[in-house]
């Protein structure tokens, strides 16, 4: 069974920074595209950052991109998304996703399907 668990989370001021994490746990052998999504009332859920396991490369979306920069520790099983210059609009509920073994992605997220992802990390950015 494949477990996500995501920290790093608070409040901050425009401007501010934070760094979430994400700990996978059970996922099998294989190189996956992986990624974070956000969620905020209201609006839709929005990938904001992906990476290939195969070979690193990355996509963000037009909102976060100069902003946020994703990495992924293959040893240690984790995903980070380090976020600077925070603005209001990031506020929202953010997840760290597994999706298929499709390596193709854009605009800040994996195009195949998503198969797991955790529970979530509150971020609130005040003005």
């Amino acid at each position: 069974q494949v477990t996500l668990a995501e920290s790093g989370g608070g409040s901050v001021e425009a401007g501010g920074t934070l760094k979430l994490s994400c700990t996978i746990s059970g996922l099998p052998r294989g190189d996956r595209c992986v990624g974070w999504f956000r969620q905020t009332p209201g609006k839709q859920r929005e990938g904001v950052a992906a990476v290939t396991d195969n070979d690193g490369r990355t996509t963000y979306s037009e909102s976060v991109k100069g902003r946020f920069t994703i990495s992924r520790d293959k040893v240690k099983n984790t995903l980070d998304l380090q976020m600077v210059s925070l603005r209001p609009e990031d506020t929202g509920m953010y997840y760290c996703a597994i999706y298929s073994y499709d390596m193709r992605m854009h605009g800040g997220t994996c195009e195949g399907v998503r198969s797991d992802w955790g529970r979530g990390t509150q971020v609130t950015v005040s003005s």
